[in-house]
């Protein structure tokens, strides 16, 4: 089965969180560690969390990841 990746980010507010949480309702795994880091150009901490999903259908470039 094919294996797809996302990196989810956005800003260190609970958003960040509903955002990840919602990936892994959706059936997506956590990959590695959550990322933060500070954004001096807009003064705010951003987060990053990779995840993973295996699919039945063959990848393609123009699919939306966020839709499997």
């Amino acid at each position: 089965m094919p294996k797809i990746y996302r990196l989810l980010t956005e800003d260190d507010t609970s958003e960040f969180c509903h955002k990840v949480s919602l990936a892994l309702s959706k059936g997506w795994e956590l990959h590695g560690s959550p990322t933060i880091a500070f954004d001096a150009t807009r003064g705010v901490m951003r987060c990053a969390q990779a995840v993973t999903k295996e699919i039945e259908a063959e990848y393609h470039p123009e699919m939306k990841l966020g839709r499997q």
